[in-house]
C-alpha cells in the first residue's frame, strides 16, 4: 500500500483470530463524585441532561446545524435558475435572509463578526438581482458600492467567476480552463484527480463537464450586471491575490502560459480524446452517488453533478437528477421567513462528540441513550471501498463517514471518534470484528511523514494548489498535526505507546510541526487553540513526557493567551494574519479546548484551569448549554469557515469532565 504503515504496525492485532482475546478494553476510570458536589457537578448534570433531550428520538442519533456563509444559498438560487426549478416562495425566503445577513456597509462576510467578503457579496447581490430585486433599492446600492470599491468583478474568487459565467455575464474564457482530458492522466501522474484532495476532486470532476458544454442560464427578461462593470477589459492574470502577472513566480507565470494553451486547445479539442473525457466524467458522476443522492456528502460537489448531468442531456425525472434535487433541498434550513443552505451534514460526528461528552461526565456505556447511539453508529460504518482506495491499496473498507450517507469518502477524524466511543459498548464478536476492521482502516490512512489527513494518504502534491483555478489554495488534503494528535489520543486510549512503529511515526510528526512559540497550527478548527488542543492530548494519551521543554512551551503559550474573562478565543482572521493568533472574544468551545489542553499536560489544578473553569460555568445558561455565535470550525483556511452549532453543547461538558477526572486522580 503506498504511504500506509508496514506491516510490524499491525503486529498489535495479529496472530489470533478476532475475538476478544485481542479487543482492546476501555481504560479504567476514577469513580465520578456523586451529583451535586459542587458547581461544576451540577454544572456537568445540566450539560448531560440538556444533551439528552436533543437526541433524535426515532434512530438515537445527534445533529446540529453546520452554518456557513450566505454563499451557498446565492449559490442555490444560480442553481434553481439553471435547472429550470424555480420555487417563487422558496427564492424569496433566500433573499430575506441575504437581506438579513447584509452588513450596515452593504457586504456579506464570511464568518461572525468577520469583515465584507468581495465574492461573497458578488455572489449575494447577482443572487438578489437574479431572484428580481431592484438595483436601486439601498441595499443594493450599498452593495454595489462595496463591490466596485473592492476592485469588481476581475477581483473575485475562481468559484465566482465561473458562477457568473453561468449567468451570462462573464465569458468562460475568462475563468481558467479545465480540460476533461485530465481524467485520462494515469494514477500517479502529478496533476492527476487522485493527486487532489476529495473535497476538490468530487466537485472538480463535474466542473470539467460544464467547462465543455459552457453553458449559461436563461434568466429573467432585461436581467443583467452592467452596473458592475467597473473592471478593465482582457483576459485576467491569475495569481492567489488577484495580482497582476509581475507578482507571480516561476510555477505561476507557467501555469498562466498553460491556461493560455489549454484554451487555445479547447477551441478545437482532439474529437475523439474529448469524447472519451466526457464519457470517463459521465461514468465516475454517477458511479459516486450516494443511494440518498448525495456526492461527497458536501453541496458544490451536489450542485455541480446535478448541472453536469444536465449537460449531458439527463432530464429532471432521470433518478440520479431526481435524488440529486431531493437531496440539495433536504440540506435547507428553512422556516417561516427565511432559508439557507448548509454546505454538509454531520450526524456521526456529531453523534460521536456527544456520546463521547456524555461518557466521560459518568453517563455508563449500558445508558439507553447510549446504547441506542451506539447502534446507529455501527450502521453507519462504510463496507465498500472509496477513492481512498485508488492509493491506499492495502487498506481494507472499515471507515466511517460525516454524513447520513456518504459510501465513497469516509475520513479519519469521524473514525478514530466513533471507534472511541464503540469501544465502551461492543459486546458482540461480530461488533469486535467490525471494530478492528476500522481500526486497521485508520492505521492504514498514515501517511509517508508519519501523519494523518482526512481522506487520503500522501495527499501532498502542491502543484494542484499553484494552478490558476485554486486561487483558494485548498485542492490538498495534506496530513496535519491537529488530526494527527487526534488519532495519536485515540491510540493511546487503545492502551499503545510508542512501541507501535505507527504511533512512534506519528510522533514525530506532530513534534516536528510545533511552532517556535510552542503552539500547533489547527487546519480543522480555529485555530492554533484548536492545533495545540489536540496536540498536547494526543501526546498525553500515548505515554509521551509532558515535563519536557516541548510541552512546556505549549503550556505558556496556552497561559499567556488567556483572556482576563478565564476563557481562550481566536478570530478566523489568524489564518490571514499572526497578529490574531489566540486573539479573539473567548468562546466556549474554544475555552474548552484550551481547558483540556492543560488538563492533559498536567495543569488541571492551576490557577488558569481554575479560571477557564469559572468561565464555563459563569457562561452555561438555563437550559443547560452555552450561547456561542462566533465560527470556530474550518472548512478552507482563509476562505470558509463553520459555525457548528453543537460545538457549544459537548466540547464544555467534555473540557469539564475531564477536568474533573483529573482532579480526582
Amino acid at each position: 500500500m503506498s504511504g500506509a504503515v508496514s506491516p510490524d504496525s499491525f503486529e498489535c492485532w495479529q496472530g489470533t483470530t478476532y475475538g476478544y482475546a485481542t479487543f482492546p478494553a476501555p481504560e479504567p476510570r476514577s469513580p465520578r463524585p456523586s451529583a451535586g458536589r459542587g458547581r461544576v457537578d451540577r454544572a456537568v448534570e445540566r450539560s448531560r441532561q440538556y444533551l439528552l433531550g436533543l437526541q433524535n428520538a426515532e434512530d438515537g442519533y445527534w445533529v446540529g446545524e453546520v452554518e456557513a456563509n450566505s454563499t451557498l444559498t446565492s449559490e442555490y438560487v444560480f442553481f434553481m435558475h439553471f435547472m429550470e426549478t424555480v420555487d417563487d416562495l422558496r427564492q424569496r425566503k433566500m433573499v430575506h435572509y441575504l437581506k438579513e445577513t447584509q452588513l450596515p456597509d452593504g457586504s456579506w462576510n464570511i464568518f461572525f463578526g468577520g469583515p465584507g467578503d468581495l465574492s461573497t457579496t458578488l455572489e449575494a447581490y447577482a443572487a438578489m438581482r437574479l431572484a428580481g430585486e431592484d438595483p436601486n433599492e439601498r441595499a443594493m446600492k450599498l452593495a454595489r458600492d462595496f463591490i466596485l470599491g473592492n476592485g469588481g468583478i476581475e477581483k473575485s474568487r475562481v468559484f465566482t467567476k465561473i458562477f457568473l459565467a453561468i449567468l451570462g455575464v462573464r465569458p468562460w474564457t475568462q475563468c481558467p480552463a479545465l480540460s476533461p482530458e485530465i481524467l485520462l492522466l494515469p494514477v500517479g501522474f502529478p496533476l492527476s484527480i487522485y493527486e487532489m484532495s476529495s473535497w476538490a476532486r468530487s466537485t472538480v470532476v463535474p466542473l470539467l463537464v460544464l467547462w465543455d458544454h459552457k453553458p449559461t442560464i436563461r434568466p429573467p427578461r432585461h436581467f443583467t450586471l452592467d452596473e458592475l462593470r467597473g473592471e478593465r477589459p482582457g483576459l485576467p492574470k491569475f495569481d492567489e491575490n488577484g495580482n497582476g502577472a509581475a507578482a507571480l513566480d516561476g510555477w505561476g507565470k507557467f501555469f498562466v502560459f498553460s491556461d493560455g494553451v489549454l484554451k487555445l486547445y479547447d477551441r478545437k479539442p482532439i474529437p475523439w480524446l474529448r469524447r472519451k473525457a466526457l464519457r470517463l466524467a459521465e461514468q465516475w458522476i454517477l458511479e459516486r452517488q450516494d443511494p440518498t443522492g448525495e456526492w461527497g456528502g458536501i453541496m458544490p460537489a451536489m450542485m455541480n453533478s446535478v448541472m453536469a448531468l444536465k449537460c449531458l442531456g439527463y432530464p429532471l425525472t432521470h433518478p440520479a437528477v431526481r435524488k440529486g434535487l431531493e437531496a440539495i433541498h433536504r440540506f435547507a434550513i428553512e422556516d417561516a421567513k427565511t432559508l439557507r443552505l448548509q454546505s454538509c451534514v454531520s450526524p456521526v460526528w456529531d453523534t460521536a462528540n456527544t456520546c463521547l461528552a456524555l461518557l466521560e461526565s459518568g453517563l455508563p456505556g449500558s445508558h439507553p441513550a447510549i446504547r441506542k447511539a451506539a447502534d446507529w453508529l455501527w450502521s453507519k460504518q462504510t463496507k465498500e471501498k472509496g477513492d481512498w482506495a485508488i492509493k491506499n491499496t492495502r487498506g481494507k473498507p472499515g471507515g466511517w463517514s460525516f454524513e447520513f450517507e456518504n459510501h465513497f469518502y469516509p475520513d479519519t477524524d469521524d473514525t478514530l471518534a466513533v471507534l472511541t466511543v464503540l469501544n465502551q459498548t461492543c459486546s458482540k464478536s461480530e461488533q469486535a470484528e467490525a471494530w478492528h476492521l476500522g481500526l486497521q482502516w485508520l492505521l492504514s490512512m498514515q501517511s509517508k511523514n508519519g501523519g494523518w489527513g482526512a481522506f487520503d494518504v500522501d495527499n501532498v502534491q502542491e502543484l494542484w494548489n499553484r494552478i490558476p483555478f485554486a486561487d483558494h489554495k485548498s485542492m490538498l488534503d495534506a496530513p496535519t498535526a491537529d488530526l494527527t494528535g487526534r488519532v495519536l489520543e485515540f491510540l493511546g486510549r487503545m492502551n499503545y505507546r510508542s512501541d507501535l512503529p505507527a504511533v512512534a511515526r506519528g510522533i514525530r510528526f506532530v513534534e516536528a510541526r510545533q511552532e517556535p512559540d510552542g503552539s500547533w497550527f489547527g487546519r480543522w478548527g480555529i485555530n492554533y487553540l484548536y492545533g495545540t488542543w489536540c496536540a498536547l492530548c494526543g501526546l498525553q494519551a500515548v505515554g509521551y513526557d509532558m515535563n519536557t521543554p516541548r510541552v512546556r512551551r505549549a503550556v505558556d503559550w496556552l497561559l499567556s493567551c488567556q483572556n482576563p474573562d478565564g476563557g481562550w478565543g481566536e478570530s478566523c482572521l489568524s489564518y490571514d494574519d499572526l497578529r490574531f493568533k489566540a486573539k479573539g472574544r473567548s468562546t466556549p468551545s474554544q475555552t474548552s479546548w484550551a481547558l483540556m489542553g492543560l488538563t492533559a499536560a498536567g495543569e488541571a489544578g492551576s490557577e488558569a484551569a481554575q479560571r477557564a473553569v469559572d468561565y464555563l460555568l459563569a457562561k452555561q445558561n438555563g437550559e443547560g448549554s452555552w450561547d456561542e455565535q462566533e465560527f470556530t470550525g474550518t472548512g478552507f483556511p482563509r476562505f470558509f469557515y463553520l459555525r457548528y452549532h453543537m460545538y457549544r453543547d459537548y466540547f464544555p461538558l467534555l473540557a469539564l469532565s475531564r477536568y474533573l477526572q483529573a482532579r480526582e486522580s
